[in-house]
């Protein structure tokens, strides 16, 4: 009997180019529904979808069910109001299927991209039921734990051709962005992370001049990176436009403006081959990406890792995001030893993300550059000489407090 019990009511419904005829076809909404549920890992036992005729002169709507081994799948949709309505229930007897309803409900609004909607979260059997009122976000840091936040609204939910993407409301982080469920960024703790994926290499390296960041669509990076007054180019490889979009619209007080500086060129595509192909080399490379389970995996093999290299100006320095060595101390110790098989300097960090919910891993990798043996003084001076101001989190003791590591996370270092 234990499960978690979604619910959604969609309004102002407009898949894809705007075009609601699917809210009137059943074979339509019969492939969609059965085509998320299998995305999540749930297995379809049968289904049955029916469209109703028209009604005085209004068009009939669908309802349908897919009748899952784990419990079930149910819509309904009202053509005359651009409205949906759907019913997602687990049951939780063997196993936690939490996270797998949670993506279907998120799958299926990003497919009907509503105007307006009400979702509500329930635990089913269980003496702790969630309070109805906003919506729970939560996001699994593994198999057994999760993190989440209430939000007020909903800004935006859409479906681009890479991944979901989602904005919200939320009263602790204001404006709040996730991709496949997963939270990214947020205007409140944006600097908790972006501030150490820069300025950690950024001052260490005596006279950065030209950038490259990889991902970062949302700005925040690239901001930093445009702090330091000898900058005279970034370039932004992002593989996803609806995300530099989403973040122009949304995400104003995380890039501040930096989308409209002339130093900025943008570039959208893959990465990768943004990488392998550039004759051009930087002193600075931020791999500012998603997951290693999203569509950034290549970006985090050692075979990526040596073409970033060959792209590094001498005395560059490459940063990026490890994941948590708490959570992911696995997934923390094979790139710690990736990184290590490819570069001689590499120097794990470790912040807490507030948004994350977790104490996170970030690292600087290099052929010579060591932040490690900057002296406190220096950072002093450099953060002075170049005018930075306007950090929350960044500074001279900062900069070596991040590099101290405890015991079980200098654990997953290679021997």
């Amino acid at each position: 009997m234990q499960g978690l019990h979604l619910t959604a009511d969609l309004y102002g419904c407009a898949p894809g180019d705007g075009d609601a005829s699917i809210l009137l076809d059943a074979a339509r909404l019969a492939a969609l529904c059965t085509e998320v549920v299998v995305r999540a890992g749930l297995t379809v036992v049968d289904e049955k979808f029916f469209a109703f005729p028209p009604y005085r002169g209004e068009p009939g709507g669908v309802t349908g069910a897919v009748l899952l081994a784990e419990s079930h799948l149910a819509i309904h949709t009202w053509p005359e109001r651009a409205a949906v309505t759907l019913d997602v229930y687990v049951c939780n007897f063997s196993t936690d299927n939490s996270a797998k309803a949670e993506q279907v409900l998120q799958e299926l609004i990003a497919a009907f991209a509503p105007s307006q909607q009400n979702t509500h979260r329930l635990l089913r059997g269980s003496g702790d039921p969630q309070p109805p009122d906003d919506e729970l976000l939560l996001e699994w840091l593994n198999a057994d734990s999760a993190y989440g936040c209430r939000v007020q609204r909903r800004l935006e939910t859409l479906r681009s051709p890479h991944q979901r993407i989602e904005v919200f409301e939320t009263r602790q982080f204001g404006k709040l962005f996730r991709l496949d469920g997963a939270f990214m960024t947020s205007e409140r703790d944006e600097f908790f992370y972006h501030e150490p994926i820069v300025h950690c290499a950024a001052i260490a390296h005596p006279a950065p001049r030209r950038a490259l960041v990889i991902g970062g669509g949302d700005g925040g990076s690239t901001e930093e990176l445009l702090k330091h007054p000898g900058i005279e180019r970034v370039v932004m490889a992002e593989l996803d436009p609806e995300v530099i979009r989403v973040a122009r619209q949304y995400l104003g007080s995380v890039h501040r403006g930096a989308f409209d500086d002339p130093r900025l060129q943008i570039h959208i595509g893959d990465g990768f081959e943004y990488t392998r192909r550039t004759g051009e080399t930087f002193d600075l490379i931020v791999l500012d990406l998603t997951d290693p389970d999203t569509p950034a995996a290549r970006l985090y093999t050692p075979e990526f890792f040596r073409l970033a290299r060959r792209a590094l100006a001498p005395g560059g320095a490459i940063t990026l995001h490890l994941g948590s060595p708490v959570y992911q101390p696995e997934r923390v110790r094979e790139l710690l030893a990736d990184l290590s098989s490819v570069f001689p300097i590499v120097r794990p960090m470790g912040v807490f993300v507030p948004l994350y919910g977790a104490y996170w891993g970030l690292a600087v990798v290099s052929d010579s550059l060591d932040p490690c043996a900057l002296a406190p003084g220096l950072v002093d001076e450099r953060l002075a000489q170049r005018a930075i101001g306007d950090l929350q989190l960044y500074n001279a003791s900062m900069h070596h407090a991040l590099f101290a590591l405890p015991n079980f996370y200098r654990a997953l270092l290679p021997a």
